[in-house]
């Protein structure tokens, strides 16, 4: 296997400089984390289903005008991606309480949001992702005010489409989480989607019965978490014939 140089190392993937000027091979990972690093294991298959998983949804989006920064799958583990400046903000989508939310006001997990909320978080694991406004967005310079408005946009339209598709398999998306990055096309820049859309980034509750298909089965060890992943695959319609398989990454160069 092809040698390359290592650009970064994150919780969940491993990015590779691209065969080609202003790519990124972004290598999915089985590692798992919650709580900002303190819990640490393993999710086997994890990697090559938020493959599939993300390239589908990046796929469908860019179908409908969102632009991505998503190339091509190249294998099980891996994805072609245009390289980008990540602005370091998390756009979270809350369409029901849970998680964080639900800590932070004292409200019961699964209480309806009259409309879905949008929060900001600084993304920094040495801070813990604090909660930030728009305020600090654009006096800090991580954003400009028109970015930003485009930013919270496609992030509603992002919601509304995933929402829609993922109740159309009989799920529904509680929250998830967004990244987004800059980039230059025919000397122009541009805000694009970036990073990943998979159950570590989702809470995905099955419509029906509420139970949970996403990565909180690992953080409240719930149990059945590889399954948990598969089976978004599966009603996706993405599962690999085959069934996950491990597969080694890349020999690095650093």
């Amino acid at each position: 296997m092809a040698r390359r140089r290592q650009i970064y190392e994150g919780k969940a993937k491993i990015l590779f400089e691209g065969p080609e000027p202003g790519t990124v091979v972004q290598y999915f990972k089985d590692d798992a984390t919650a709580f900002n690093n303190q819990k640490k294991g393993t999710i086997t298959g994890k990697g090559v289903i938020n493959n599939r998983i993300s390239e589908y949804l990046m796929i469908k989006l860019g179908a409908i005008g969102v632009p991505t920064h998503f190339v091509r799958r190249l294998n099980m583990r891996e994805q072609l991606v245009r390289e980008v400046e990540i602005i370091p903000v998390e756009v979270v989508v809350r369409n029901v309480v849970a998680g964080s939310m639900a800590k932070r006001f004292g409200m019961e997990e699964g209480t309806e949001l009259p409309r879905s909320i949008v929060e900001f978080c600084y993304k920094s694991d040495d801070l813990d992702d604090p909660l930030i406004t728009e305020e600090h967005i654009t006096a800090f310079g991580w954003a400009t005010p028109q970015e930003l408005d485009e930013i919270v946009a496609t992030t509603l339209r992002i919601n509304d489409f995933l929402c829609g598709l993922f109740l159309g398999v009989g799920l529904k998306l509680i929250d998830f989480k967004l990244e987004y990055g800059r980039l230059w096309e025919n000397e122009q820049l541009r805000i694009v989607l970036a990073d990943e859309i998979s159950p570590d980034s989702c809470r995905l509750w099955d419509v029906k019965t509420n139970e949970k298909l996403d990565k909180d089965r690992f953080r409240r060890d719930l149990g059945g978490v590889e399954e948990a992943y598969q089976e978004v695959a599966r009603r996706l319609g993405i599962l690999p014939e085959s069934g996950p398989r491990d597969m080694p990454g890349p020999d690095t160069m650093q």
